[in-house]
């Protein structure tokens, strides 16, 4: 089920404020603060003669994620969407999810080794990667581990092919099965969109408020 445009946006403030919380339970942080790449280090990638900018090893973001999987036994594709806020600290995060993908709002935490996902429909779920949690949650994939390098604007290391635009901005990539392609809003170096696909049909689209 998808959420309608009339469907309630998180409060930016109040989220971040929530996940901040439980980021500094794990990890000890005072706060999450926004990673900047200038005078940051930047990382060549392989068979380009161009740089990537540097993972954002902490980032707030906020946008809408739309999941559709494949036809199922003559039902044809199905999809759904949800309005998000993502808190990121070093390998840890957060996210809060409204309208979650047919399963109510959602949280999801992950704090290094185990995923936990809490919902009105499922109750709370535990897993060890959030991909794992994600599918026994849903059914729905997601490159998730994969998120917090493309938001960034450069490819995930475990990825292949990437291409480069005139600016040496990351435009596409692939990782596994999932290919990734990336949007930017005029001359930004981090993209306000990035679209994942597999050949069996399942796709993410994710847009982004840095």
């Amino acid at each position: 089920m998808s959420a309608s445009t009339n469907s309630y946006k998180p409060n930016k403030l109040a989220l971040f404020t929530a996940m901040t919380a439980a980021l500094v339970i794990t990890s000890g942080c005072q706060s999450l603060k926004t990673a900047s790449t200038t005078n940051q280090p930047t990382t060549t990638v392989q068979g380009q003669n161009a740089v990537q900018p540097q993972k954002l090893e902490s980032f707030n973001i906020t946008g809408k994620i739309g999941v559709t999987v494949p036809a199922k036994d003559n039902t044809g594709a199905q999809g759904g969407s949800a309005f998000y806020a993502w808190g990121q600290e070093n390998d840890r995060f957060a996210i809060e999810l409204i309208g979650a993908l047919g399963i109510g709002k959602t949280n999801i935490e992950y704090n290094g080794q185990t995923a936990t996902l809490v919902s009105e429909k499922t109750g709370t779920l535990t897993a060890d990667d959030p991909e794992t949690l994600l599918m026994k949650a849903t059914g729905w994939q997601a490159p998730i581990s994969q998120l917090p390098y493309w938001v960034s604007g450069r490819p995930a290391p475990t990825d292949s092919a990437p291409q480069l635009d005139a600016q040496n901005r990351l435009i596409s990539s692939v990782n596994g099965d999932w290919r990734a392609s990336f949007t930017y809003n005029g001359a930004d170096k981090l993209p306000n969109k990035i679209t994942a696909v597999q050949p069996q049909g399942n796709k993410v689209v994710m847009t982004i408020n840095h």
